[in-house]
């Protein structure tokens, strides 16, 4: 039984070679993918081409249906026409992010084995691969750009001449998990686990051909892939892509493309919040939807935002290796939470005995299902299976009697403080709501006593703000245990590259300031 498993006669898989034919076929002119850091744009009957013509170029190199094409290139339209060529060819692609630094690259590169390896002009592509043995190849602009080697060569492809389609469980990519410190695990995807994973998107978002889409992460990161790139694939919508998030042009970007979705992380969205530019509902009537993944918000920021920008904020959850976990709808959303379970997920939460949580109880969620990844690749060649496994997330979460998720925390952040386990989210909700905060996070740390206290570090909206005044408003909320006993007032908070705060990093400060051992 292949991925599907039960779900194969409910779930309309198609292929890239029939879904971009497809399009050209209906409206060959329609902008496909606006790049905004390059003024450049494609359109759907350009795309199909260049598509075929990279697939063609592809086969003359030698590679093959399941070939691994390693891509190394920050955000741009060439990376992108470079994916759909990779996947016409029916191989691999592999985006890993260029935040990894140098020595992990080389040793996750070694790890991947990659039959070519297609890289920008601005990278540095010996320091990043190595001696790894593939044939290098340097591109640069779609067109006109003399230090291309690669769309300046392109063949005319004849499709005729290319594989037919991608079965859904073929392998579709390889990417790595976000990271800069621990080693990033390496994630494989079948095109099975990325259709469901964009249908859910879809189904949270309730995204059409006409709708006109802005993302600005890494397509190297699950998270873009299955927002962004799969539900244009599979709508035939409007992309517009940025190198990264910027503050001083997102509405901008806004107004001038009649963007109708953008996705939103947490650090994105605080900045709007509490650094405005301005801008008004009136401003930006188009932008009818935001998402919000990778850390959680609290109830206070999501009304908050709605309110400044008239937008329906979705707040929404999953991992590289799960995908899509849980979602808030456009037809059923419950702030402070991250929806209802996704479509095609399995999801429990359990207690430490792995037996299943009634609603209102605190768990661990755990969760399985067809959508998974294959597995993670190991330095040797070999896989970690994870597709037909129940695997737990290392979240604490909530499910309400109408089976809504609020998560928590993560198990390894739990505060337990005289044998009571306090989660740092219910404190970092209520510190949020001091309006002279900004950002917040507690943190667990030893105690003589109890084993462990809480103390929490905030960042002022305004200067001014004393641990004194943020204390007193904790007590008004919060009972005794629970009452932080330290405040600390920084510049901002350690972060991931994704927007998560680093808890760790902020218990090592307290460590170091106290001279207390870990």
């Amino acid at each position: 039984m292949g991925p599907f498993g039960d779900h194969q006669l409910k779930i309309p898989y198609e292929p890239v070679a029939n879904l971009l034919a497809k399009y050209a076929r209906r409206d060959p002119g329609k902008t496909a993918i606006v790049d905004l850091d390059s003024g450049t744009a494609v359109n759907f009957g350009e795309l199909e081409q260049a598509a075929i013509d990279i697939a063609a170029y592809l086969k003359s190199k030698g590679i093959r249906k399941g070939s691994r094409v390693l891509v190394l290139s920050d955000e741009c339209l060439e990376k992108l026409l470079i994916w759909m060529g990779v996947w016409r060819m029916g191989a691999v692609i592999c985006p890993f992010n260029l935040e990894i630094n140098e020595k992990q690259m080389v040793s996750l590169t070694a790890a991947l084995k990659p039959a070519l390896i297609l890289y920008h002009k601005d990278i540095d592509v010996a320091a990043m691969v190595g001696d790894a043995l593939a044939e290098r190849v340097r591109f640069g602009a779609w067109k006109g750009d003399p230090q291309d080697q690669l769309f300046a060569s392109l063949p005319r492809g004849d499709a005729a001449a290319l594989p037919e389609r991608n079965e859904a469980d073929d392998t579709a990519c390889i990417f790595c998990t976000s990271g800069t410190t621990a080693r990033p695990k390496i994630v494989i995807y079948n095109h099975a686990a990325y259709w469901m994973n964009g249908l859910d998107t879809l189904e949270f978002l309730g995204l059409t051909e006409d709708d006109r889409t802005l993302e600005y992460r890494s397509f190297g990161w699950n998270s873009a892939q299955v927002l962004s790139l799969l539900p244009f694939l599979q709508k035939g919508l409007t992309m517009h892509i940025a190198r990264r998030f910027s503050h001083s042009h997102f509405f901008e970007w806004v107004q001038q493309h009649g963007i109708t979705f953008s996705a939103g992380v947490p650090t994105v969205l605080n900045m709007l919040l509490n650094k405005p530019l301005g801008f008004t509902a009136k401003d930006i009537p188009t932008l009818r939807l935001m998402s919000c993944s990778t850390a959680p918000l609290t109830a206070q920021q999501w009304v908050q935002f709605e309110e400044m920008y008239g937008v329906t904020l979705l707040q929404m959850y999953g991992m590289s290796e799960t995908g899509w976990i849980c979602g808030n709808r456009t037809y059923a959303k419950k702030m402070g939470t991250v929806g209802l379970p996704a479509l095609h997920q399995e999801l429990k939460i359990v207690d430490g005995s792995g037996s299943e949580c009634p609603p209102d109880v605190e768990g661990e969620i755990t969760v399985g299902g067809p959508q998974m990844a294959i597995g993670t690749l190991n330095d040797d060649g070999s896989i970690d299976p994870l597709l037909g496994k129940r695997i737990k997330s290392g979240d604490l979460g909530i499910m309400d009697a109408d089976g809504f998720v609020r998560v928590t925390g993560r198990t390894k952040d739990l505060i337990i403080r005289g044998g009571v386990n306090i989660a740092p989210l219910e404190i970092d909700e209520v510190l949020i709501k001091h309006p002279g905060v900004a950002e917040a996070a507690a943190v667990g740390v030893p105690d003589n006593i109890y084993g462990e206290e809480v103390v929490c570090y905030v960042v002022a909206k305004q200067p001014g703000l004393t641990a004194a005044a943020v204390l007193e408003h904790c007590r008004k909320f919060l009972p005794p245990a629970k009452t932080p006993k330290e405040v600390s007032i920084v510049a901002e908070l350690p972060k991931s590259e994704r927007g998560k705060v680093l808890r760790d990093k902020l218990r090592d400060d307290w460590l170091a300031r106290h001279k207390v051992s870990a």
